[in-house]
């Protein structure tokens, strides 16, 4: 039997995408040109809002376990000691937000944990085998893969290009990478041991008091005595253990710091670019493939991962006869995409322009403030809003939250305090009734088909600046798809 999706890609946005397909029940493949899994830390910054993603598909508890909270950054300049800042001052949970700081955990660390999350649905990664060519039809997509030397030729409904910045499949579409690429500026970025630092913080080095900005970073990554390093490379120097050396010892005189184990490194480039369209026909583009960003503010792996869980249901539904919800992809990713861009983009100027607030992150980094709304919506809360959480109890006085009931592969209908008590015929729709603390209990037949629950603090009616009466539907992966 054919496959129906099939995935190009297996970083963490061809795995999030393949978990919310296995978890719908959609048959996916997912192959990727590498012959092992990345090794290395790359992305490791995770925003509140993918956390929110990956607590409903599974995996939020194994990414809090491995990985650790933003550090404090301790700032040497001229080899002395010039203070301690964060990048962002930690944000006490709320109702409606419970997860509102940033984590870190390295990327390869992020994505054993998805192949871990797929393996217990059924899914496995195809490593070493690549997408050789590919063409589609009105009704699918007949691709070659190669492994080994042997071609095969496979069929899917779909095909996800989810394989980078130098894309195959959007390569093969034909389709434009809008943007820029900066030659004039690198960065060394790579995973190394300092055993002489405290590897609870995070250090910024300056050889000059008069020029703050200009040095190196490292930051600790969970789980060892690794950090991620970050700096600038002299001209033509290899990217290897002795140019980060060489670098510490500009940097930091005196402190005698002696970096080894260097397990991952690359030098990076700003490479800015947007996907001129993210979907041709049967065939669409998500993370790197359809954009890509600097590391400045941690979106570009966060971006990818919103990409497919923005996707996954909306192939679910074309797959099972609604094309509708996959037409609205390309709109809502790429907007959003070109102004995580613009914000990436924004905060690299400051860091090269040498401001004093350019390792400043604020809450606009943590894209919880992602929409899909209209421009002809207003309001508190409308149509592509994100849902916010918020702490209820059943009838029995146990306590739950609302996205402990959002979490799965249904829609959720949100009924507040609502004379409506007819059970939906959709069996993809959950249904919850809200009710004031002070309300009595509804009877035993009016509960069927439903769930009731009792907004003891009033924090449900509040975030969703609801009324008796009031009713929202809450798509699958968290936005809200109407009100009335």
């Amino acid at each position: 039997m054919s496959d129906q999706v099939l995935v190009a890609g297996a970083g963490p946005t061809g795995l999030t995408l393949a978990i919310d397909l296995a978890r719908r029940g959609v048959s996916v493949r997912l192959v990727d040109r590498a012959e092992t899994p990345f090794q290395g830390s790359r992305g490791d910054g995770i925003q509140p809002r993918t956390l929110e993603v990956f607590e409903d598909l599974g995996v939020l508890a194994a990414v809090l376990s491995a990985g650790r909270d933003f550090p404090v950054m301790r700032a040497y300049l001229a080899g002395e000691f010039a203070g301690e800042r964060r990048m962002a001052e930690p944000v006490a949970p709320t109702p409606d937000v419970p997860y509102p700081n940033g984590w870190v955990l390295g990327q390869s660390d992020t994505e054993a944990i998805l192949r871990a999350r797929l393996a217990e649905l059924g899914g496995h990664v195809e490593f070493d085998t690549t997408l050789a060519d590919f063409t589609q039809d009105a009704t699918g997509v007949t691709a070659t893969l190669l492994r080994g030397g042997v071609h095969e030729t496979v069929r899917a409904s779909y095909l996800i290009g989810a394989d980078g910045g130098a894309s195959t499949v959007r390569k093969g579409l034909g389709i434009a990478f809008e943007g820029s690429t900066d030659d004039s500026i690198t960065m060394l970025l790579g995973d190394v041991r300092v055993d002489a630092l405290d590897h609870d913080f995070g250090y910024w080095f300056a050889a000059a008091a008069d020029q703050p900005m200009n040095g190196f970073a490292l930051s600790p990554l969970p789980g060892g005595r690794r950090f991620q390093f970050a700096g600038p490379p002299a001209e033509d120097q290899a990217p290897d253990l002795a140019a980060l050396q060489d670098l510490a010892d500009r940097h930091a005189p005196g402190l005698g710091l002696t970096l080894s184990d260097l397990s991952w490194v690359t030098v990076w480039r700003p490479n800015i670019r947007l996907a001129e369209r993210f979907r041709d026909g049967r065939v669409l583009l998500a993370g790197d493939a359809a954009h890509v960003h600097p590391p400045t503010g941690g979106q570009g792996l966060n971006t990818g991962v919103q990409d497919a869980y923005n996707l996954g249901w909306k192939l679910a539904a074309a797959l099972d006869g609604d094309p509708a919800p996959l037409d609205t992809y390309e709109p809502e990713r790429r907007t959003v995409a070109a102004r995580v861009l613009g914000l990436s983009t924004e905060l690299l100027d400051k860091l090269v322009d040498g401001d004093e607030d350019a390792m400043h992150r604020g809450p606009e980094t943590r894209q919880l403030g992602i929409t899909y709304r209209s421009p002809t919506e207003h309001g508190p809360l409308v149509a592509g809003d994100r849902a916010p959480d918020a702490p209820l109890h059943d009838e029995s006085g146990r306590p739950i939250r609302l996205f402990d009931l959002f979490r799965g592969p249904h829609a959720t209908l949100l009924r507040f305090a609502s004379a409506d008590r007819t059970p939906l015929d959709d069996p993809a729709i959950r249904t919850v009734a809200i009710r004031h603390a002070d309300a009595p209990a509804l009877p035993v037949a009016d509960r069927l088909g439903s769930t009731t629950l009792v907004d003891t603090d009033g924090h449900a009616f509040t975030a969703y600046a609801a009324a008796t009466g009031t009713q929202i539907l809450i798509r699958p992966d968290g936005h809200l798809a109407r009100r009335w």
